[in-house]
């Protein structure tokens, strides 16, 4: 069986629009492969919407997700178009997460996929996590069913975007979970000096390490609960931004630097971890992943580039290939939901 799919990922640090082309077969196991790829910056108009998009009334956020959808669609069409692509499957859209309260019961994630399917003329699944929260579950980590089914080779998976989120086997089954804030936060910081990032985390390497902020950082509540868990935005403007708000901006970076590397740490050596394969933006974020080196006995494994970019939107057009076969596509024993199902609905 062959499938040709498109990937769309949009994540919380705001990096643009991940769009990912790849082909998946099935012999024995799944395989897959990369065919085109490219990250969509956000205009600055974009971002302010979306970053904007958590204090709008509920008019105005139902008409934002109908603009995105839109705005998903005519990028996908230009995507098509440049590449001259044919033959494509489906379209899965993660979107773009607005709420993340899975304990009220509900996930956000805008970009109507019946406006991605008026632009471009394809069957589109979209809304992956509303369905888990509903089953008790967090709606994330989403990613685990990939490394499960097309990673398989490394011990454990590392994701660095706006949050680490890792997955690894314990005892027989596939767990994954939220670890920290990364990016949402580093970036965020980098901003106020009018930088968009930290790039290798040579701004955090001039900084010093503030232990009082160190301490009360590494002593929140999240990290003393076990899985599953997951972290969202709100949980960073309760707990993180105003324990940030006095600090020289440097002196913040390489606290929250530490502190990042330190749970993460923590994570590797409490599950055994041999190896490791870590992707997403801050995997080029070298000054944190020798923090992280340093800090552990695992194999630290940087992949090619076009891994490290665009393995979520990869694992979201699985997840779409997934849902089309009627497969397993969101794994109970990652999210804490009340058992394997099949996620997403289809435009």
């Amino acid at each position: 069986m062959k499938a040709l799919a498109i990937g769309l990922m949009s994540g919380t640090s705001m990096d643009g629009l991940d769009i990912c082309l790849a082909e998946f077969e099935k012999q024995d196991k799944w395989t897959f492969q990369i065919l085109k790829a490219e990250t969509i910056p956000y205009s600055e108009d974009w971002e302010n919407k979306l970053r904007n998009s958590i204090h709008l009334s509920a008019e105005d956020l139902l008409e934002l997700h109908s603009e995105y959808g839109f705005y998903l669609g005519r990028q996908v069409k230009k995507f098509i178009h440049k590449h001259q692509l044919e033959n494509i499957s489906l379209i899965a859209s993660h979107g773009h997460t607005i709420f993340h309260q899975p304990k009220r019961k509900f996930t956000l994630q805008i970009g109507d996929g019946r406006a991605i399917k008026l632009e471009t003329g394809l069957p589109v699944i979209y809304d992956f996590r509303s369905q888990d929260v509903l089953m008790n579950g967090n709606g994330a980590p989403l990613v685990p069913i990939g490394d499960e089914l097309l990673f398989s080779e490394y011990n454990a998976c590392l994701n660095l975007g706006g949050f680490s989120n890792i997955s690894l086997h314990s005892d027989g089954k596939r767990i994954a979970f939220d670890i920290a804030p990364v990016n949402i936060v580093l970036n965020h910081l980098a901003q106020q000096i009018n930088k968009s990032f930290d790039e290798n985390g040579a701004l955090a390497q001039k900084g010093e390490i503030n232990e009082a902020l160190l301490n009360d950082l590494n002593t929140l509540d999240f990290y003393q609960h076990s899985h599953p868990k997951s972290l969202g935005i709100e949980w960073c403007n309760k707990h993180i931004f105003p324990a940030l708000k006095n600090i020289e901006i440097l002196d913040a970076l390489a606290t929250f630097t530490e502190h990042t590397a330190q749970q993460i740490a923590n994570v590797i050596n409490k599950n055994n971890i041999k190896d490791i394969l870590i992707t997403g933006g801050g995997a080029y974020n070298s000054f944190l992943i020798e923090k992280i080196r340093s800090k552990t006995q695992a194999e630290v494994i940087i992949p090619k580039k076009e891994i490290i970019d665009y393995k979520e939107a990869l694992i979201f057009a699985f997840m779409g290939v997934l849902k089309v076969n009627n497969e397993v596509n969101v794994l109970s024993s990652a999210t804490g939901s009340s058992y394997d199902h099949c996620s997403g609905v289809i435009a």
